[in-house]
């Protein structure tokens, strides 16, 4: 097999790049991605977020690894061990990728300073939202738990709605854009709920870097103008938080009504044309006034938007975005879905909640309150006492309910009432003495404060944001790819399925040196309008013009299999 040195150029500190003629290279169509993950930032601001690695392999060939693994959906740095490393070296221009242990050093380097992954990740979704402001003017805010099942640290439990149940580990909240796009997201092992997140940790990033936001003058002669939109679901409801957002900040928040009053007249629902954020149109029965939701003195009047349902029901929301319009809102809300989709898609396809390295990083910064185990407790018991006294109520409701002829049943009856009484006053007594130490027990206590056997280590952070990061660089270049694919598919929803089907296509590498470029020849597929969708997707891909990272070539693209 012929052997060509693509070029005299080399990257700094690893090994140069070099391509061959080869045939049927398998994950050879995972190649396509490379100038969306070019033009999604993978290859920048690495000199100033990372140290310069030593050895083989450089920063550049480790991170455009990571992609395609992702890509072709390997979904941890363990399974590369069953692929051979000489095929997947070729996506690389090397003889051979790193081995798994190799390739654990090298993420270890790379996340040495725990701030390198850090300054890279905000980086990038300071860039993502500057690409499209128009995007970034409504944020979807959300939490995800990231289930832990090891045994190196005790996690605290956290309610886990997808599976319903109180489950050990770390609640991630994610910023995405209006499509559902993720642009960063913060990991919390205290965490003490959306509002304290949103408050200290997103907000403050948000106002230094999303794009476009009016300027103070604005703000002031434009008295319902707003800087961004955040929309979240009901656990992030709260009249107080709205006001102070609004009055501090200027920023609109949309989200359910909590507590929805009475049902509107049906006469008040009209059918309007949305315009959803993806750009579909949907008609819906809507009707809106103003509301006044919260106390007196922490509440705020905000604009309620309800949709009349075919079954009859009204959802109900509410907005400070004084300045849009209540179908605006609508439209924006009920598309929060696309978040969810997003959480969905990245954990099946990207290992979303796998776990990045197996070690810990001391305690968790910022030290922040923490549940009081004491009160935990009390409340466990109370809830317990609660439950049974309930129990006991409800037996001592049917046997009073109940009559007997028989004088023997009827003192039998009389006796179990007579207990049942006694039962319940006990318990009753039980209650008032948990309920009143539960009153005088503090909720949350400081960190330091925590008894040892209830306190632990946080997971490692750096190697999980770099990870994280590579995974939303895959999932953003997918998605351009697909809008491209759409354009030619009758079947819109084909467009992902298809590109999984490319990114592990073979295909065969073609080098010419007189002409710098590399050719890679995709092999086709068996359905005529597949292969028609990507050959218009390789020649918007040929448009951009793409150099391979660390050596002069062009990379080009085709669909066919060569001459014999």
């Amino acid at each position: 097999m012929e052997r060509v040195q693509a070029s005299a150029g080399q990257l700094p500190g690893g090994a140069s790049t070099q391509y061959e003629h080869c045939r049927d290279v398998s994950f050879g169509g995972v190649l396509c991605a490379l100038p969306a993950l070019e033009s999604n930032g993978l290859l920048e601001h690495l000199e100033t977020c990372f140290r310069k690695l030593g050895g083989y392999y450089n920063t550049v060939q480790i991170l455009l690894l990571l992609a395609y693994m992702a890509l072709c959906r390997i979904r941890s740095i363990d399974q590369i061990q069953h692929y051979p490393p000489g095929e997947l070296g070729k996506l690389l221009g090397l003889d051979r990728v790193p081995e798994v242990r190799c390739l654990r050093n090298k993420l270890n380097e790379l996340c040495e300073d725990r701030e390198s992954p850090r300054q890279w990740a905000q980086l990038l979704g300071r860039q993502w939202m500057e690409a499209d402001p128009g995007l970034a003017g409504s944020l979807y805010v959300d939490g995800h738990v990231r289930l832990y099942h090891g045994s190196k640290t005790q996690l605290p439990r956290r309610y886990v709605a997808r599976q319903r149940l109180c489950l050990r580990g770390t609640t991630d909240y994610w910023v995405n854009d209006a499509l559902g796009s993720p642009y960063f997201s913060v990991s919390r092992p205290l965490d003490q709920g959306m509002l304290e997140a949103l408050e200290n940790d997103i907000v403050p990033r948000l106002l230094r870097e999303v794009p476009g936001q009016p300027t103070d003058q604005q703000l002031q002669s434009d008295k319902h103008l707003h800087r961004f939109v955040l929309l979240f679901d009901r656990e992030g409801y709260s009249p107080a938080f709205f006001k102070k957002m609004w009055e501090e900040h200027r920023i609109a928040c949309v989200t359910y009504h909590k507590y929805p009053k009475d049902p509107w007249p049906v006469e008040r629902f009209a059918e309007q044309e949305v315009e959803l954020p993806g750009g579909a149109c949907e008609t819906m029965l809507l009707a809106e006034m103003d509301t006044w939701i919260g106390t007196k003195k922490d509440g705020l009047e905000v604009r309620e938007v309800r949709k009349l349902t075919t079954s009859g029901h009204q959802t109900s929301l509410v907005s400070t975005a004084y300045g849009r319009q209540g179908h605006q809102d609508a439209a924006a809300l009920f598309s929060r879905w696309c978040q969810e989709n997003y959480f969905r898609y990245a954990m099946e396809n990207f290992a979303l909640d796998s776990l990045a390295g197996y070690g810990t990083d001391g305690e968790p910064e910022p030290k922040r309150d923490v549940v009081n185990p004491k009160y935990r407790g009390l409340e466990t018991q109370r809830r317990q006492l609660q439950g049974r006294l309930n129990s006991l109520r409800a037996q001592f409701a049917k046997w009073s309910m109940r009559t007997e002829s028989d004088p023997a049943k009827e003192q039998a009856r009389e006796t179990r009432l007579a207990s049942l009484v006694e039962e319940i006053q006990q318990v009753q007594n039980e209650l008032s003495v948990i309920q009143q130490g539960r009153k005088d027990t503090p909720k949350h206590i400081p960190w330091d404060e925590l008894p040892q056997q209830d306190k632990f280590e946080q997971l490692s952070p750096s190697r999980k944001q770099l990870a994280d990061c590579v995974k939303m660089l895959a999932y953003r270049s997918e998605t351009a790819m697909v809008r491209i694919l759409r354009e030619k598919l009758a079947r819109k929803d084909d467009a992902r399925p298809l590109l999984q089907e490319l990114f592990r296509r073979e295909a065969d590498l073609e080098p010419d040196l007189g002409a710098k470029v590399l050719n890679v020849r995709v092999h086709p597929f068996g359905n005529k309008r597949w292969n028609h969708a990507i050959s218009h997707l390789l020649e918007q891909l040929n448009e951009v013009g793409t150099e391979i990272p660390g050596c002069d070539l062009k990379i080009q693209y085709c669909l066919g299999l060569p001459d014999p």
